[in-house]
């Protein structure tokens, strides 16, 4: 059985003697692999905005865009388990991306790079089908024959969708497929801008974001947008952010991003995101103090909202919301289509009104 959190992994399973990264070119495709032990993993190639990796999880319809991208998957992996090997296999536009799991869960698992939510695919482009298939063969020709044969987890995949049926055509008489996790992502177009959005919401919540930002401009809050560009910007920002999260409920009951491994993965996911000027942040503010913040990242023309939180004492002055409606205001102001708010939960049918469905899938070879 599979929890969903596999923690911070301690594997050493495919660390070759020199820790030097493996890579073989494969004729057909024309595709390479490389293996990246734990202790020597430059990620720099894969590691930028318009990379190999980041290109492939843009050029494809997926459930959640922006978590197949490297903000999200490489902010992961550095975060909650830097000690696994990866292995990555791509074309010119395509990727396989792929952790190692520890072997306390399963020998030779292979999983995706951000194994806790699972929200992204590891699939990644118009042939990762079929350089999926050379991975297994690679794969399956490393392993011991006194070993179990490779198994992997695939995310992200749209029920029903082209990937599924061209995971079922290719490996159904192969692999035993048993799906482990159906997860349910919220969406909202921002078609028609700001008011096209509104006139999407019930006439009900439209009157009560109109009175709370009423009693907001009369209280004397106001609102600062951040698009950092650097590392200086995004410490700096990221400093008062983490002082707002600290003073919220989440904060007070030390369960909020403010603890790690959750801190240092959104200030690494920020400082990838600064890189192309893809945050997006909102301080809320009273005076000279910040009393609540909002931040995500765009990918595809897709806005995807990672975190807001505000401070406990504000907390019946409908912070959360003013910052939802201040962040939907910019976002139609730069043409933004669509924005991801992730899982479905609480507040968030008030402001959405597509669903999103993604799976989770093990294939266990036969």
């Amino acid at each position: 059985m599979f929890h969903r959190s596999f923690g911070a992994i301690q594997n050493n399973n495919m660390r070759d003697k020199s820790q030097q990264p493996l890579i073989n070119q494969q004729e057909g495709l024309h595709s390479r692999s490389i293996c990246l032990p734990p202790l020597n993993q430059d990620l720099q190639p894969w590691d930028r905005p318009d990379s190999s990796w980041n290109r492939a999880a843009n050029s494809t319809l997926q459930g959640d865009p922006f978590c197949c991208g490297t903000e999200w998957q490489l902010s992961y992996h550095q975060a909650f388990a830097p000690d696994r090997s990866l292995y990555l296999r791509e074309t010119s536009d395509s990727l396989v991306a792929l952790a190692r799991a520890p072997q306390k869960i399963r020998p030779n698992l292979f999983t995706p790079v951000e194994a806790h939510w699972f929200f992204g695919c590891p699939l990644m482009g118009a042939n990762a089908v079929d350089l999926l298939d050379e991975s297994i063969q690679e794969l399956t020709e490393q392993t011991p024959a006194t070993e179990l044969k490779p198994s992997f987890l695939i995310s992200g995949i749209r029920p029903g969708g082209l990937l599924y049926r061209q995971l079922r055509q290719r490996f159904e008489k192969r692999f035993e497929f048993h799906k482990l996790i159906t997860e349910t992502q919220c969406a909202a177009s921002l078609s028609g801008g700001l008011d096209g959005f509104l006139s999407r919401r019930s006439s009900n919540h439209r009157r009560n974001l109109k009175k709370q930002s009423q009693r907001a401009g009369q209280r004397g809050i106001y609102f600062e947008r951040c698009s950092p560009r650097n590392p200086a910007q995004v410490d700096s920002i990221y400093e008062r952010m983490i002082l707002v999260e600290n003073s919220s409920w989440k904060g007070l009951d030390k369960c909020g991003m403010a603890e790690q491994p959750a801190r240092l993965f959104y200030h690494l996911m920020l400082r990838r995101l600064a890189v192309s000027g893809s945050a997006r942040i909102i301080m809320a503010r009273h005076g000279n103090r910040d009393i609540g913040f909002i931040f995500g990242g765009i990918a595809a023309n897709i806005y995807r909202g990672q975190q807001f939180s505000f401070s406990d004492d504000w907390r019946k002055s409908s912070i959360g919301n003013l910052l939802q409606l201040e962040q939907i205001s910019w976002l139609c102001e730069e043409g933004i289509r669509r924005y991801d708010m992730g899982p479905v939960m609480g507040y968030k049918p008030h402001w959405t009104e597509k669903r999103l469905h993604i799976e989770t899938w093990f294939l266990k070879q036969g």
